[in-house]
């Protein structure tokens, strides 16, 4: 139950932080932070105690290995979603780039008046 609470708490505070965010580099980063309480609950689920990993050169039944396995579906979601992070992390700070380098300023509460 532990790891829930933690993936839950990373989570909770990266959404608390981009809520009272006035920076918007500041809110990039606290959406990184709430993105890896995503990893911590991948892992968790995918977790067992005592499970080996699925790596092996011959049948499983043959070889004699354990009857637990760590499911490698897991394992592979929380790659893509490591993969995902770093693309929308980095496309949302060239943004932020640009946005400072436009219009002087990174705070969203200036940057309101640009609606039209």
């Amino acid at each position: 139950m532990y790891p829930y609470v933690v993936a839950g708490a990373i989570l909770f505070l990266g959404v608390i932080g981009i809520a009272r965010s006035r920076n918007l580099v500041h809110a990039v980063v606290c959406l990184a932070v709430a993105q890896s309480g995503t990893y911590v609950l991948l892992l968790t689920v995918g977790y067992q105690r005592g499970a080996t990993a699925p790596i092996f050169q011959s049948a499983p039944e043959k070889a004699g290995y354990a009857a637990t396995l760590v499911d490698p579906v897991v394992q592979a979601l929380t790659l893509t979603d490591i993969v995902v992070s770093a693309t929308v992390t980095s496309m949302l700070l060239a943004l932020a780039v640009q946005i400072a380098k436009r219009h002087d300023t990174v705070d969203p509460d200036e940057l309101r008046s640009l609606r039209g």
